[in-house]
């Protein structure tokens, strides 16, 4: 006869020898297999010996016993939890049943009433394991899992991870016909019309809902036409169609393109369909849906919600034609020194030319992933904070996966080079304030010099004086000729105003070695000589 064990937990020896001694163990089907005087060494003895049942003090240092019947639950939730104490309090007693304790006895124990608590939990551990060695419950729990059996066999199927005999032995034992003269693969994929709804509103995750609204949508339009098997696999619905005559691919292809919109309608969600080669062998199916999944990948580069025959793109694809790096520059000439109209239409030209190339999937992706990179160049030399300009936790390659139409791929290289082009813009913009200011302080301190020029400046600066004339006068609306002219009069009426120097001498300290030139300048800029305007004053 099988007993079950048992560990005691007090703090008290003496309890826990008198809980020993209240009860013939074996008589009543249990073996006291440990002790513990607190619930830390208790939780270590439940680790390594596992009991069936755990009978604990509440009041202990260390770890008090509700405490540990809650760390025992999350280590096994068949370990049976008796919880005695001194304390008839509610509270206690609440959170004992919260915590699935099975029993809750008050001190002090007396014999009759733990046998018969024994009892019960031992009446209670017999139906469990009962229950697990039910040869019916297996049974039914083996047709519940039916459905997902049959689905790994499918998966087998299209993985190619099957032998021909394991195949065989599969659909004997599942019960599943796949017998059939030809078969062909088709994906389903469609985006997640729910995206903007909160996950926790419903049972299941948006995007499973789309998916699986997606199938039931497959599965009526297909029940009338075909025999079929489908499944949900990464995301999107696979189809295995099974025909009795090869003419019927073409047929399937039809309505395959008809599903797609179809679904588009009922889910107002992008829907295309990839379709691998007809096959007639069943271990050839991993082929078919390989070509499937090519087929499927081609749906940025083709008109939403129709089906793509890989057949139809091998036929049609240029796997020799690139992608001309013309649109890649004008795209980073618009971000750095074009104005917004000029990334806009830079970024239509690119996204025409895709729709009328024959370029293959991969060299669209290597293109795409060398533009992303030259984006991304840009940003490190202009010091912009990429994660603003591409996101938190942009990953290039899963980047591109996702933008699965080119309607995604414009809306999202409008996003990404409109935010680097401000960011650029930006940091120009600092850059050039700081160039101006830099300069006018030059002014400032070196305007008496009559050496002072635009190129002895730019010198200075270690920028041309193209650049910086052009960059001057948009910012301070003069040249710099006049704003050096003004500061030198303002100069230079400031020491008129406040001193009794020769005018001589004024023209030398603001720049002049002429000093007719100085006057000259000086009645030009204020209608009057300087001799006069001392006069005056």
């Amino acid at each position: 006869m099988k007993r079950y064990t048992v560990i005691l937990v007090d703090d008290e020896e003496e309890v826990r020898q008198a809980i020993i001694r209240k009860l013939d163990w074996e008589a009543i089907g249990f073996e006291v297999i440990g002790y513990a005087d607190n619930g830390e060494d208790a939780l270590e003895v439940a680790e390594r010996l596992r009991p069936d049942v755990i009978m604990t003090d509440i009041k202990m240092p260390f770890m008090d016993g509700l405490t540990l019947a809650k760390k025992v639950k999350q280590i096994s939730k068949d370990i049976k939890i008796i919880i005695f104490s001194g304390f008839d309090e509610f509270e206690y007693a609440k959170e004992a049943i919260k915590l699935e304790v099975e029993e809750y006895i008050l001190k002090p124990i007396n014999s009759t009433e733990l046998k018969s608590v024994f009892i019960r939990i031992k009446e209670k551990l017999d139906a469990e394991i009962g229950t697990k060695r039910d040869i019916d419950q297996l049974r039914k729990y083996y047709l519940e899992s039916l459905p997902v059996m049959k689905e790994q066999l499918m998966i087998g199927l299209l993985e190619g991870r099957l032998s021909k005999p394991r195949v065989k032995e599969m659909m004997k034992t599942y019960d599943v016909n796949l017998s059939s003269p030809y078969y062909m693969v088709a994906i389903i994929h469609t985006d997640n019309p729910y995206a903007s709804l909160r996950a926790d509103d419903y049972e299941l995750p948006p995007a499973e809902l789309t998916t699986l609204s997606l199938k039931q949508i497959v599965d009526e339009t297909l029940e009338t036409c075909f025999r079929f098997k489908s499944c949900i696999y990464l995301g999107s619905v696979v189809v295995v169609a099974l025909f009795d005559d090869d003419k019927q691919s073409n047929e399937f292809i039809h309505i395959m393109d008809q599903l797609c919109k179809s679904a588009y309608r009922f889910l107002e969600s992008t829907t295309s369909a990839g379709i691998g080669l007809l096959c007639n062998d069943i271990m050839n199916l991993s082929h078919s849906y390989q070509g499937a999944k090519d087929a499927i990948d081609y749906r940025v580069l083709f008109e939403p919600n129709q089906a793509i025959y890989i057949q139809d793109i091998e036929s049609q694809v240029n796997y020799q034609s690139t992608w001309d790096n013309q649109y890649t520059e004008n795209i980073v000439f618009a971000i750095k020194l074009g104005e917004a109209e000029d990334l806009d239409k830079a970024i239509d030209e690119l996204i025409h030319y895709i729709k009328k190339s024959t370029i293959s999937i991969q060299l669209y992706q290597i293109s795409l992933m060398e533009l992303i990179m030259e984006i991304f160049k840009l940003g490190r030399a202009y010091k912009l904070d990429t994660k603003q300009v591409f996101g938190e936790n942009f990953n290039i390659n899963d980047g591109i996966h996702q933008l699965d139409s080119l309607e995604a791929l414009k809306q999202w290289l409008l996003d990404v080079c409109r935010k680097a082009r401000n960011g650029i813009h930006r940091e120009r913009t600092d850059t050039t304030k700081l160039l101006v200011e830099k300069a006018i302080k030059f002014i400032e301190e070196n305007y008496h010099d009559s050496e002072l020029s635009v190129d002895a400046l730019c010198q200075h600066l270690n920028v041309s004086a193209t650049y910086f004339s052009t960059l001057f006068k948009r910012e301070t609306g003069i040249t710099f000729i006049n704003y050096l002219t003004n500061v030198r009069m303002e100069k230079a009426l400031q020491m008129l105003n406040t001193t009794e120097e020769k005018t001589y001498n004024i023209a030398e300290k603001v720049g002049y070695t002429e000093p007719n030139y100085f006057s000259y300048v000086f009645k030009k800029h204020y209608g009057i000589s300087p001799s006069n305007y001392r006069k005056k004053r």
